[in-house]
């Protein structure tokens, strides 16, 4: 793997992460205080530079706009992040930014009425953890993937930390994907994402493929992104799977 910097990533957030998170290489959790170091917990690490908006601006600018029969919500959402987004080296930022956004899509209001009653608010809660260390990944305009750490690998790093079997991780990763999502739903995500400077993409179907979600920024190759992710994918899932059932955390 190529690392740019070696300087651990530091973030305290709203909500104390869960310890078994330490289970995999190089993340270590002490209650809300999250540490990272990216030579071990990153299979690549090539940028450490990432698009980012303000949250609050997001709330107040975007999330209430409707989309009209000129400008679709994806529209509205890559406006906005021409006129808000700002280029930031501060891996805390990012964190504490894709906390923010991942609290609100996966809130507990959601439980009711949803039509999903095996999803439980333990489940919302893996959900804002996992896909807020996700956000660290990153995948350039040439459809190039810069950043990979464990959780693009979802079920995998989520048995890993939460000890799920194999259907409960694909469930999650089926209500990560949108299956969670009504239209409703899916355009609140388009919008909440341009806090972390793109959109939410996958490189697989469904859950057995297992490759992998990332915001990606507006305009990204997928055919490219496609081509990276299949070279690599195999070998890393396998990596993140040895960790299952490691009792030193």
């Amino acid at each position: 793997m190529t690392t740019i910097d070696t300087t651990a990533i530091t973030v305290e957030l709203p909500e104390a992460f869960n310890p078994r998170w330490s289970r995999l290489p190089g993340i270590r959790v002490d209650g809300r205080r999250i540490t990272i170091d990216p030579a071990e917990y990153f299979f690549r690490f090539e940028s450490n530079t990432w698009l980012v908006a303000d949250w609050e601006l997001v709330k107040s600018q975007l999330m209430e706009v409707d989309e009209t029969t000129e400008s679709a919500v994806e529209q509205l959402a890559l406006d906005f992040i021409k006129h808000h987004g700002e280029s930031t080296s501060d891996a805390a930022c990012v964190l504490a930014t894709a906390y923010e956004v991942y609290a609100y899509l996966f809130r507990d209001e959601h439980l009711a009425g949803l039509g999903l009653p095996q999803i439980t608010a333990d489940h919302l809660r893996m959900l804002r953890e996992a896909a807020t260390l996700m956000a660290l990944n990153k995948v350039e305009l040439d459809g190039h993937i810069s950043n990979v750490g464990p959780c693009w690998f979802f079920p995998a790093a989520t048995s890993v930390v939460f000890d799920l079997d194999d259907e409960t991780g694909g469930m999650l990763d089926e209500v990560y994907h949108g299956g969670w999502f009504n239209e409703h739903r899916r355009i609140e995500s388009i919008k909440a994402h341009a806090a972390l400077g793109g959109r939410l993409v996958h490189g697989c179907q469904s859950v057995p493929d297992q490759s992998g979600g990332v915001v990606t920024p507006y305009g990204a190759s997928m055919a490219n992104f496609r081509d990276d992710l299949a070279a690599f994918k195999a070998g890393w899932i396998e990596q993140v799977y040895a960790h299952r059932g490691n009792p030193a955390a």
